[in-house]
């Protein structure tokens, strides 16, 4: 029996009202046969394919009011079949550069091409995704060939636990306002399309620090782990792009282990004429002596915008390596300067050509072209100041004012250690905002909130929205909150709730730690904090506490009773090998048992939230939090 989706399962019942036009004598499908019918728009089969409500939905669009049946798309999904057991995919199992079928010896242009790149990958990280699965075996769901599952994967889901936090402390929240900073516990994924219908085209600035796939992290197939994490990035920048605004900018922190797969990929995505920079920055304060080649000092952030050219940032102050020659040492009120500017006009003119006499009588000739300005105003600038005579009398200097001076274009060298903090500043803000001395228990790569405040100051305005969905110790909802931005964190470890949340409470509170002093932050905000509602959880969590064989294959009844099992599997061969003992030991049935368990279903759809069984399971504060959430979608649908 092969492994199949729900759209085969559908096609197969499907074709058996024709009883063995479409099958041989071994169940076999005639592929051909349905696809030379296709081709020959045969009326009985197109009619009876359309009729079916899953398919109906997977493999039609409409076109100017008129209903169109996508017959390529019906027609790939059948002729890929053979490529389904196995990876899901269509593509060959290698990597290389490729302008659509060809690889670089055929063709000029260039795009990154790779295994799977034709899927989706949901790439849960917690503990009952990774640890308990043992080697990690998520599908690689194609586009094509698995496109009603992808889209049940990436219906809204349903909200749970919503909390706000305040001042005041916290309480349940039954409702959500644009104004309200939001906070997510969930795969990161699911979890952005369920944004989507209310932050579509809102978000101002979005800021990454991804995995850096550096220890084996993706390691699905061994031969296949840098391809997993372009999958992985490419279905979150797909739509991370749907969630910018139109004058919105993507900021993407790396090291140089992924930085030029990922900007090709992300030219693909985001267009290559958006590509605005690549930021260095020195993210580390001294060299790693024991490095065996090169020690590595800096990151890389790349910096794309939808507006592309026209993309104006936000002009950045003069850092302190730009200002060191200011100084004021006879306490001017207007602050520090210099002197070095010219006095002289750069083009000759015959009414800046007049002497100046000293109070010790001295006279002092113009330059060749003239005084820069005219003696009126030369005369009101010595009244001010910012004209002076030197100590003997023989000549005057200007004072050039820090203030004055206009901001300037950011650079992308981000050098000055002062000005965008390194990683071991970050570490230190972490230990004294949480007094830890157990290094162990803290989030072990945080960004100092100095690169954050630069990114956020140059991307973004008051009010604006900022998104960071590997949200990691919530520094740029810190910052973001500190500099009076609006925010939405995604995060699906659980060390959202002892590092993460318990960080912005500490922001409300007014702590003075990172650039709480330089921005004067006093404290206060607000953020509500939510969770998608786990739907196969309990299954997983039930397999894990089991206490013997007998418990655990009890949980198995349940789970074909109630449950969600992956579409992969072959239940036959599953219970053919339980019974011949193919799996003797507790730890690996167990284990087996986690891995059948569809991870894909493991949120409750939005769609359900009316059904009685779903929710008797929810607050009352609940499910009005999720009524208001998507209330433009039930507008929508009046």
């Amino acid at each position: 029996m092969a492994v199949e989706s729900k759209a085969m399962e559908h096609i197969r019942k499907v074709l058996g009202q024709f009883g063995d036009k479409y099958f041989t004598k071994s169940c076999a499908l005639k592929r051909n046969t349905v696809i030379e019918d296709l081709d020959n728009y045969d009326k009985d089969l197109m009619t009876a394919i359309l009729k079916d409500d899953l398919l109906h939905k997977t493999y039609t669009s409409k076109i100017a009011d008129v209903e169109i049946f996508e017959i390529n798309k019906f027609v790939d999904m059948l002729r890929y079949k053979e490529y389904w057991e196995d990876s899901f995919t269509k593509y060959d199992n290698k990597i290389g550069l490729a302008a659509g079928d060809k690889y670089l010896d055929y063709s000029s242009d260039v795009v990154l091409d790779f295994p799977y790149k034709d899927c989706v990958l949901k790439a849960g990280m917690t503990k009952e995704d990774v640890e308990h699965s043992g080697d990690v075996d998520e599908p690689f769901l194609n586009e094509t060939l698995a496109k009603p599952e992808i889209d049940e994967l990436f219906e809204p889901k349903i909200f749970i636990n919503a909390t706000k936090y305040d001042k005041n402390g916290k309480t349940k929240a039954s409702s959500i306002s644009d104004d309200d900073n939001l906070i997510i516990k969930g795969n990161n994924l699911i979890a952005l399309y369920s944004l989507e219908e209310r932050y579509a085209g809102k978000v101002k600035l979005i800021y990454l620090d991804p995995p850096y796939n550096t220890k084996g992290k993706f390691g699905y197939n061994d031969s296949f782990n840098h391809s997993s994490w372009l999958t992985f990035m490419k279905n979150r920048l797909e739509i991370s792009k749907r969630l910018l605004s139109k004058d919105g900018s993507i900021w993407i922190t790396l090291d140089n282990t992924e930085l030029n797969y990922l900007k090709v990929l992300a030219d693909n995505i985001l267009g290559r004429e958006n590509f605005i920079t690549t930021i260095a920055w020195r993210s580390s304060d001294n060299s790693n002596n024991d490095a065996k080649q090169f020690s590595n000092d800096f990151n890389e952030i790349l910096v794309y915008s939808l507006a592309g050219s026209s993309w104006l940032p936000n002009k950045v102050k003069r850092n302190l390596s730009q200002s060191k020659h200011y100084s004021n040492p006879n306490n001017d009120p207007r602050g520090p300067w210099f002197d070095g500017n010219p006095l002289g006009s750069p083009n000759y003119r015959e009414n800046l050509i007049y002497d100046i006499k000293a109070p010790n009588g001295n006279v002092i000739h113009p330059p060749k072209n003239g005084w820069r300005w005219s003696e009126e105003t030369l005369k009101e600038k010595m009244k001010t100041g910012e004209i002076y005579f030197n100590k003997d009398f023989t000549n005057i200097k200007r004072k050039t004012y820090l203030y004055e001076q206009s901001p300037l274009p950011p650079s992308n060298l981000w050098f000055d250690l002062e000005v965008t903090g390194h990683n071991r500043q970050a570490k230190n803000e972490q230990k004294v905002l949480f007094k830890e001395k157990d290094k162990d228990k803290l989030f072990s790569t945080p960004k100092p909130e100095k690169l954050l405040e630069q990114i956020i100051h140059i991307g973004s305005d008051e009010n604006d929205l900022v998104l960071d969905f590997f949200m990691g110790s919530a520094t740029t909802q810190a910052v973001a909150m500190k500099m009076h931005r609006r925010f939405i964190g995604i995060e699906q470890m659980d060390y959202i709730n002892t590092i993460s949340v318990p960080r912005l409470q500490k922001v409300i509170a007014g702590e003075q730690g990172g650039i709480s002093k330089a921005v004067n932050w006093q404290g206060g905000g607000s953020f509500i904090y939510a969770e998608l509602m786990e739907k196969n959880q309990g299954y997983l969590k039930d397999i894990q506490n089991a206490k013997d064989i007998n418990d655990l294959m009890s949980v198995y009844t349940r789970i074909k009773q109630n449950g969600d099992i992956d579409f992969r599997v072959d239940l036959d061969k599953f219970e053919s090998s339980l019974k011949a003992g193919e799996l003797p030991s507790f730890s690996d049935r167990k284990k087996e048992l986690i891995k059948i368990i569809d991870k894909n279903q493991l949120y409750y759809n939005y769609s359900n939230i009316d059904d009685a069984d779903v929710k008797d399971l929810i607050s009352d504060s609940d499910y009005k939090f999720n009524k208001s959430f998507y209330s433009s979608n039930e507008e929508g649908k009046e």
